[in-house]
This record gives structure tokens, C-alpha cells and sequence, in this order.
């Protein structure tokens, strides 16, 4: 079992860059898929990218570029870092593990170990 616990929400502009961290504590994050996810006010939760043993996947191609994962392994911290952000990114973004996989999807069924949400606020 892994806990998870996000931080570095804020509220920016449009254009802004934030850098969300995911620490990580109890197993180590290695030994499971990791995902980041966001929801709106009143949308689904979306799937932002995921990482695995062997690769990392951006889930939407309007992301690439623009959202990347990044790890300090020594400090079991993941982090989603966040460039040219719009109002459309506003959303609470969260955390989560699962069992490893061949592939972590970009679905978050396949994900049962969450955070609390961290809240991006993007203003125009």
C-alpha cells in the first residue's frame, strides 16, 4: 500500500507554469503504476499521463507538451509540471497508484489508491 499526498495548487494566470508534487510514502512508488488525474467543476475525471516501469504516456494529445511527470526517487516524489496553462486546466488535480501493469492506462478504474486533490485555478 502506497499514500499518496499532493500539494502545490495555486491560482495563475493563463500562460503560467505550475509544478504539482505527488509524495509518496509506505511501498515505493517504483513497484506500482502512477497516474496524475484532474476534475473539473461538473466534468468526468481526466486522465492527465501516467508512469510505469517502462514508459510514461501523456493521455491527450492537447497535454503533450504542455504537462510532463517527473520523479526524485530518492525522495519519493512525483511531480506534474505544467506550462502554458489556460483557463480550461482549472481543476482539482490529483494523484494515484496502481498495480503494476505491462501498461498503466489512462484509465482511472485501473487506478484504487488516491490522494486528496491538490486545486489549480487558471484565470484569463
Amino acid at each position: 500500500h502506497v499514500q499518496l499526498v499532493e500539494s502545490g495548487g495555486d491560482s495563475v494566470q493563463a500562460g503560467g507554469s505550475l509544478r504539482l508534487s505527488c509524495a509518496t510514502s509506505g511501498d515505493s512508488y517504483r513497484n506500482y503504476c502512477m497516474a496524475w488525474f484532474r476534475q473539473g467543476q461538473g466534468k468526468e475525471r481526466q486522465a492527465i499521463v501516467t508512469v510505469g516501469s517502462r514508459d510514461t504516456t501523456t493521455c491527450y494529445e492537447s497535454m503533450k507538451g504542455r504537462f510532463t511527470i517527473s520523479r526524485d526517487d530518492a525522495k519519493n516524489i512525483l511531480y506534474l509540471n505544467m506550462n502554458n496553462l489556460k483557463p480550461d486546466d482549472t481543476a482539482m488535480y490529483y494523484c494515484a497508484a496502481g498495480p503494476p501493469r505491462p501498461y498503466c492506462f489512462c484509465v482511472d478504474s485501473t487506478y484504487d489508491q488516491w490522494g486528496q486533490g491538490t486545486q489549480v485555478t487558471v484565470s484569463s
